[in-house]
């Protein structure tokens, strides 16, 4: 009898003992995955160990479920497990099919579903309770409504961002009579019902009302911004996405899932300041001017007040190929027009054949070339373009006097000296590539027409500056066999 009565009192001893052991291994292994985390963002500072960044962040979120995992509280294994499965080969078979051109409309599902996740965590807190007489307390309730909040507009906004970029909605402004006392008179509900919910927690008809004015937040967030304003868009709603994890994380008590969203959303915040510096507009402005509405056509060259016609001067592939060929530095300039043509590869290869002759061939990115942040160098890397060969704006600006032909490749914006000139510009004091600056400089662009701020293009025009209309694919593969002739 002594002995059982021992056993008895041992064995939640050992018990206690062993939840401590693990709860101790948890709180480590969360440690780690932090610090792995703080790794792999630097990382990603760099084109040339961005892969790593990658792998080491990947490393780490795995170390962070499987620390997770171990939790005492995890009850049942099956159906996290399969929906782990699930998860995992939906996102290989996107990731294989995706086209690289379409990363930002990726990208934008990804915020998207982040924002869910995390509101589904909030939710999911709340409802557990409705039906008991067990009552959150206030900091929890916060903490809820924060996720639903931040999720459910990180999750709409997404989903009118994706339509945008993918052409299923107009990337034009849609905006309407009084929308910002609209959308403040929504706010404003949503902070009414947060403050009943308050002194009321499981009152349900309130909690789903919340829940909709969230969702209808995000898509009035999103709808009157312009498409060629959906990089920073994208990295605003990346941020949201932190944001709304970490409030997940103080709902469910998880200080990795915290750590990891505030990463995120500082990330972002950052990524879209500096997306905001390279258009020399700021945040608001963005959000709330409705302005532009992407790239236009137009095969005659207007003045941008008067309509005056300018002339233009031409250049066929074999003479591009030539000057090309012969130059003894080329800088190429990659824009959005390159990565609707899908002519990455065909860059490669033009760059390949002067090396064969002997040019020195650089890249120059500007911040907001693409359609999300850090596009251009995506693109070039999967045409396995060296790393060393991208140079940003700032370092290859002072290098452009010295370069014998610029490679202009579907850019407009970010390469009209306009910025610099024309104080009644939308686009004035908007920082450049500053290809003009060249002793040549070939534009390849499909037709005169204007750029996403709706300006005429002072480059084109420029003495020492040669058109070549055409789309960028087929124009750089006739160039690449006419330098092959060389």
């Amino acid at each position: 009898m002594i002995g059982s009565s021992l056993a008895a009192i041992a064995a939640p001893t050992a018990s206690a003992g062993l939840e401590n052991l693990v709860g101790n291994g948890i709180q480590i292994g969360y440690l780690i995955s932090a610090c792995l985390f703080f790794v792999g963002i630097k990382r990603l500072g760099s084109p040339a160990t961005a892969r790593q960044g990658n792998t080491i962040s990947s490393v780490a979120m795995l170390l962070a479920i499987v620390v997770t995992l171990l939790d005492f509280q995890v009850v049942n294994y099956v159906t996290i497990l399969g929906c782990i499965a699930i998860g995992s080969a939906i996102g290989a078979v996107m990731a294989q099919r995706v086209e690289m051109t379409a990363m930002p409309q990726l990208v934008g599902l990804f915020n998207g579903l982040g924002g869910a996740a995390s509101a589904l965590v909030a939710i999911g807190e709340l409802w557990r309770h409705f039906g008991t007489s067990d009552v959150p307390d206030t900091g929890s309730m916060v903490s809820i409504l924060l996720g639903v909040l931040i999720g459910g507009v990180t999750l709409s906004g997404s989903l009118i961002a994706f339509a945008k970029l993918q052409g299923t909605l107009p990337g034009a402004p849609m905006t309407f009579p009084f929308q910002q006392a609209f959308n403040a008179a929504l706010l404003v509900s949503f902070l009414v019902g947060s403050g009943l919910l308050l002194t009321d927690s499981l009152n349900q008809s309130m909690f789903l009302g919340t829940i909709a004015i969230s969702l209808v937040l995000g898509v009035m967030f999103v709808l009157p911004i312009g498409g060629g304003d959906m990089p920073v868009v994208i990295s605003l709603l990346n941020s949201l996405s932190g944001l709304a994890a970490s409030a997940a994380g103080f709902v469910v008590g998880n200080s990795m899932l915290i750590i990891a969203g505030a990463l995120v959303g500082a990330s972002g915040i950052i990524l879209t300041v500096i997306m905001c510096k390279g258009m020399n507009r700021s945040l608001t402005n963005v959000l709330f001017a409705a302005f532009g509405s992407g790239e236009t056509g137009g095969a005659t060259a207007g003045a941008s007040g008067g309509g005056v016609q300018k002339p233009v001067k031409t250049v066929d592939p074999e003479e591009g190929a030539m000057m090309l060929g012969y130059a003894r530095s080329v800088v190429i300039v990659p824009g959005y027009g390159m990565a609707v043509a899908q002519a990455q590869h065909a860059v490669r290869e033009l760059s390949d054949q002067l090396d064969r002759l002997g040019v020195e061939v650089r890249y120059a990115i500007h911040p907001v070339a693409g359609r999300m942040p850090g596009h251009m160098n995506v693109l070039l890397a999967e045409a396995n373009v060296p790393y060393d060969r991208l140079y940003d704006m700032e370092d290859i600006n002072p290098q452009f006097e010295q370069t014998d032909v610029a490679l202009v490749i579907g850019a407009n914006d970010v390469v009209n000296p306009a910025a610099r000139t024309a104080k009644d510009s939308p686009i004035y004091g908007m920082p450049i590539l500053e290809a003009d600056r060249a002793k040549h400089t070939i534009v390849i662009k499909r037709s005169l027409g204007t750029g996403f701020a709706g300006v005429q293009n002072e480059l084109f025009f420029g003495d020492k500056t040669m058109m070549m209309f055409g789309s960028a694919k087929d124009m750089l593969s006739k160039l690449v066999s006419e330098v092959k002739e060389l």
